[in-house]
């Protein structure tokens, strides 16, 4: 345990988060998501697991830690229900309230296509696989930056 870290975060996952710069991208997927095969792609190369929280409780505690960009429309996205892009299920739902919370503003989550979500993770720089067994539980999140002290 750490003081001031959230005990969610384990070490590994930590590691990572710091690691990352500017606009990487960082996915956190339900347990349905290829998360091991997708995963040998990315920049890290290996899984991360959070797989006792849900989806809402791994991005509430990955974003006590980790800046979303503010500079891009896409700093958050959700993959899309097939057929029903614009239906957003109660799992997207509390992750949102966890982003907009983080946030201190409503930023709405840009929808990403089922087979352009598996595409852009392989692309990102990590993946977190989640205890999430809802179906839809997958999430981007793209990193920003901590401004200078005044």
């Amino acid at each position: 345990m750490l003081k001031g870290i959230d005990p969610r975060l384990n070490a590994d996952v930590l590691y990572v988060l710091r690691a990352m710069g500017h606009g990487d991208m960082l996915i956190v997927a339900d347990t349905n998501f290829p998360s091991e095969s997708i995963s040998r792609a990315t920049v890290y190369g290996e899984l991360l697991r959070m797989e006792n929280l849900t989806a809402a409780e791994s991005i509430e505690a990955v974003l006590s830690v980790y800046p979303l960009d503010t500079f891009v429309d896409d700093f958050a996205g959700r993959m899309e229900v097939v057929g029903e892009p614009n239906t957003v299920p109660p799992v997207q739902q509390e992750v949102q309230e966890k982003i907009d919370a983080a946030e201190g503003a409503h930023r709405p989550m840009v929808g990403i296509e089922r087979f352009d979500f598996y595409d852009l993770a392989r692309e990102s720089y990590a993946v977190i696989q989640t205890g999430e067994r809802r179906f839809y539980g997958c999430f981007m999140l793209r990193k920003g930056v901590i401004p200078p002290e005044s």
